[in-house]
């Protein structure tokens, strides 16, 4: 629908009484300022039949001048939130005539059916955004926070100038084509650009973590001479940064349109991106490919919103993410595209399986003709152990390495597999008090984990319940933050270490490693995947020396006599099994799959494999390869 058409609709349904002001489109939504907000909130139908006449999301703000002075709002709002809320902060925004309430207790600030926001709007003219508090200090929320308010007046110009766009006037296409820019046939760089004659949008833009070569790394938009500025939009299906870890480059040339990717991606991927730019200063000789400034920008562009919205993203295309069941905030990308034209689907990184951490991915769409899927585990014989015997396999080989007075060593992802083990760790602990063991926690880990419990909508409904109810299996007594001297850890009493990298590519985990490995009372455990170029993937196939260059750039070679262990079944990604189940249980059943995100021999297995199994067309394209899907 045209802005035009927008603005006609809403002055004819909003009553004379309220006294509509202006209608604007700010991004994906469609903004309304009037300045008697009581006489709107007394007709309680009026947003309802806002909403589906616009079909849009639509947001009710107080003119400026019927705004009441931030001090005395502030007033107001301490005493109308109830004291047991936990209100932590309080921030105005005068650009977007918000309040940003952020409280350990959100339901109570909203109120019984949104009875304490209608009093503070009706009061204060502020419009109230709720945020849940972390249960544990994060520098990353606390930073994110900060800056959507401290960038607040270039973000609401972006913002009205991508409504207007996105509201412009329709458009009719007659083909849709994707390319493969990386991601396909090989795990990392991902990305693909789903290009119609009026739109483009890129799905993911990553790094490969295992190389800083250009040629190997990042994805090859120099090589379809792709201009960035002709980007209308870049779609997040989570922040592990083989999937976002380019982004920020996109905008140090050129790029500035909109990001679009769930709360906790937005968060997560701040996280590591950052831990990405110091890592490549130091391999690059200080010259990583973007800066701080360039993730500042990124983080200003980017609009949230939750699994199940349908948003208006380009006036030809609608977009909705769904579940993935990967990490924290992962998602499926659906596009509907035209007006019925195609409906495509690309499945991030999935887990159709059991995690303590999150629900299974979601297998149930509106329209689909097209699946993107990966192939991680997509080998015939990528067949995992059920996730009852990988944990009690884990939890024995702690046992028995605690019980010789050994370390156990665990390289892990800090966002995903880490909050896993976390959670296997501390029920195991519980169950075995006589082991009185310790788990440090290094790395990214702990600030990870605080972001988890900002979003425990996100999270499986028993851990949900527990962060809600103060009792965050994050925060166990087991964990021990690793803030003193690795050293002392390696010299101290039996326990676990939990470190990053999870392919021991970089990180923590070495320093641990370098100390640990001579002794063979300990142990180093594996429990995710290990790329093919990888340290950790050397280790596991039986190298007894590995090179590993030093703080000093100085290389140096360490004898591995720790015990080395693999324990399958605790991995993000679906086994062979899963991945098979999952097409069998979309519905509607799509016409067409095309496997990427994992080795050659696995995409094209898996492929052929879905083709003989349910009489679809499934085949495994390469990087570079465009495929016309209408």
């Amino acid at each position: 629908m045209e802005f035009k058409e927008i603005e006609k609709k809403a002055n004819e349904i909003v009553p004379a009484e309220c006294k509509l002001t202006k209608v604007d489109a700010e991004g994906l939504d469609v903004v309304l300022y009037l300045k008697d907000l009581k006489a709107f909130y007394a007709n309680d139908q009026l947003i309802r039949k806002l909403a589906g006449s616009l079909r849009k999301r639509v947001l009710i703000r107080a003119d400026p001048s019927a705004l009441q002075g931030a001090e005395e709002s502030l007033k107001a709002i301490r005493e109308i939130v109830p004291q047991d809320a936990g209100v932590a902060d309080v921030r105005f925004s005068p650009e977007f005539g918000e309040v940003m309430i952020e409280a350990l207790k959100p339901g109570l600030v909203i109120g019984k059916g949104g009875s304490t926001l209608k009093a503070i709007v009706e009061q204060t003219g502020w419009a109230p955004q709720v945020q849940r508090q972390p249960t544990m200090v994060s520098s990353t929320v606390k930073g994110v926070r900060s800056s959507m308010v401290k960038e607040a007046a270039a973000r609401k110009k972006f913002l009205q100038s991508l409504g207007r766009k996105i509201c412009g006037p329709s458009v009719k296409s007659d083909y849709v084509k994707v390319t493969a820019l990386g991601w396909f046939q090989e795990v990392g760089r991902s990305c693909a650009l789903v290009e119609t004659p009026n739109t483009r949008i890129l799905i993911d833009c990553g790094v490969n973590a295992e190389s800083f070569e250009p040629a190997k790394a990042y994805p090859y938009l120099s090589a379809m001479k792709l201009e960035l500025d002709k980007i209308d939009a870049v779609v997040l299906t989570h922040a592990h940064l083989d999937h976002c870890g380019f982004v920020p480059y996109l905008y140090a040339y050129g790029y500035d349109g909109p990001v679009y990717c769930t709360p906790p991606t937005r968060d997560l991927m701040v996280l590591l991106q950052m831990d990405f730019i110091n890592l490549a200063a130091r391999q690059m000789d200080g010259n990583p490919p973007y800066g701080v400034k360039d993730i500042q920008k990124q983080l200003a562009h980017t609009i949230c919103f939750d699994y199940g919205e349908v948003m208006d993203i380009s006036p030809e295309v609608k977009l909705t993410f769904y579940n993935a069941g990967h990490i924290l905030g992962s998602a499926q990308v659906h596009l509907h595209i035209g007006d019925g034209l195609h409906n495509l689907v690309f499945s991030g990184d999935i887990k159709y399986g059991f995690t303590r951490l999150t629900d299974q991915a979601a297998t149930q769409f509106p329209r689909l003709e097209t699946l993107f899927m990966e192939s991680t585990y997509g080998g015939r014989n990528d067949v995992m152990p059920s996730r009852f015997d990988s944990e009690k396999r884990l939890t024995d080989l702690v046992k028995s390495v605690i019980t010789r007075r050994g370390k156990v060593l665990i390289p892990v992802f800090s966002v995903g597999r880490s909050q896993e083990m976390m959670m296997v760790l501390e029920e195991f602990a519980a169950r075995n008090p006589d082991l009185n063991f310790p788990v440090y926690i290094d790395g990214m880990v702990l600030e990870a984990s605080a972001i988890h419990t900002a979003y425990p909508e996100y999270l499986r409904h028993n851990i949900q319940r527990r962060v809600l109810s103060n009792d965050s299996p994050f925060e166990s007594k087991i964990f021990v933050p690793a803030k003193g001297e690795r050293k002392e850890v390696v010299e101290g009493d039996p326990c676990v270490v939990l470190a990053p990298s999870g392919m021991m590519t970089g990180g923590p985990v070495l320093d641990y490693f370098r100390m640990m490995a001579d002794d063979p009372k300990n142990a180093l455990l594996f429990v995710g995947y290990q790329s093919s170029l990888s340290i950790g993937r050397k280790i596991q196939r039986g190298v007894k020396e590995i090179p590993v260059a030093g703080d000093d750039g100085r290389a140096s070679s360490i004898k591995i006599n720790m015990e080395v262990c693999t324990v399958e079944g605790f991995s993000g990604h679906s086994d062979r099994n899963q991945l098979m189940h999952f097409v069998k249980a979309i519905r509607p059943s799509p016409q067409k799959v095309f496997t990427l995100h994992g080795d050659e021999n696995k995409c094209e297995d898996l492929a052929r494999s879905i083709s003989r199994a349910y009489n679809v067309e499934a085949r495994a394209p390469m990087d570079l390869d465009s495929i016309r899907l209408r």
